[in-house]
């Protein structure tokens, strides 16, 4: 596979991730009240998140804005400038780079907040962070790419460099 062929693939995943998670977003917008899927397990609820993962760094826009702005051109210019070996890291590429511009859009549009709606809970034991599809294909595309480096021996070959230096 061509350098240009590995680019617009990892680019059309990217897109594709941007255009999903940008109108689902505009979909709960417009459809704000609580919806609940599988009773007990996985709902719809329109939230405004105003942090980074997890809750940390609640109402630090600037911060939290530039971070993923600058991130995202790092992972532009990885896109670009280095040879992604496999499909699968190429698509885990595009998954990372769609999630963060998908979440960027949010942040500039909305004053610092992202839209989420995905409400993952077991009844009233458990309740996972409100999060959205952006989030969903960052949080794929990052074990993906770790399955991909992990299959290319990657760890193993720093593991041995390590040893090699220290004895």
């Amino acid at each position: 596979m061509t350098k240009s062929i590995k680019m617009a693939l990892s680019l059309g995943v990217a897109a594709l991730v941007v255009i999903l998670d940008q109108l689902s977003k505009s979909w709960i917008r417009a459809n704000p009240y609580p919806m609940e899927l599988l009773p007990g397990f996985l709902g719809f609820v329109y939230a405004e998140h105003r942090g980074a993962a997890f809750g940390l760094l609640v109402n630090q826009t600037f911060l939290i804005t530039t971070t993923i702005a600058i991130l995202t051109i790092i992972i532009f210019l990885l896109l670009r400038y280095l040879s992604l070996s496999t499909t699968l890291t190429i698509i885990s590429a595009g998954l990372i780079f769609g999630g963060a511009i998908g979440n960027l859009i949010d942040r500039l549009r909305f004053s610092g907040y992202v839209t989420d709606f995905i409400d993952i809970h077991l009844w009233d034991f458990f309740h996972w962070y409100t999060f959205n599809l952006a989030d969903a294909a960052i949080t794929v595309g990052i074990f993906a790419l770790i399955y991909s480096l992990y299959r290319s021996g990657l760890f193993r070959k720093v593991y041995e460099h390590d040893h090699k230096t220290k004895d």
